[in-house]
């Protein structure tokens, strides 16, 4: 039986959590190719309205440690700005993640996000992952304080 492994990320923000949720959970197929061609090649939705049940398909390139990622929306609330979704990589691993972006009382925001997987033959890819959300992350906040009327 494969082992369950896990890492958890916390982003302290200066944008709004609505804003940070949208731009990052709800939007990033759109934003991903633009604000991160490093990272990926190209971004679609694929089934669904963006609820839960929803798949975006996203194309990665060497940044990332898999070339085809399946993202699917398992649970999602927008006004609490938390959703779980579980990604598929080159169609093998697995992994879920809960993000959850809390508001600050100076008007930004906490991001948590937590990963978990199986197997440790995933555990370097999944680990390397840890880096590009922070980075996905860090690059929509710019992009949000760059716009402030984006995602209002």
């Amino acid at each position: 039986m494969a082992s369950t492994n896990s890492w958890t990320l916390e982003l302290e923000s200066k944008v709004a959590a609505s804003r940070k949720f949208r731009a990052c959970v709800m939007d990033w197929h759109n934003l991903a190719p633009k604000l991160a061609p490093h990272i990926f090649d190209s971004a679609h939705h694929a089934e669904g309205d963006g609820g839960i049940g929803s798949v975006r398909h996203y194309n990665c390139n060497s940044a990332m440690p898999f070339n085809v990622m399946k993202k699917k929306v398992e649970f999602l609330d927008v006004d609490k700005c938390e959703c779980k979704y579980t990604i598929e990589c080159d169609g093998t691993e697995t992994a879920t993640f809960n993000v959850k972006v809390k508001p600050t009382a100076n008007g930004g925001s906490v991001a948590k996000v937590e990963c978990t997987y199986k197997g440790v033959e995933g555990k370097d890819k999944m680990l390397k992952a840890k880096d590009s959300v922070a980075e996905m992350f860090n690059t929509a906040e710019a992009y949000l304080i760059a716009n402030p009327d984006a995602y209002n």
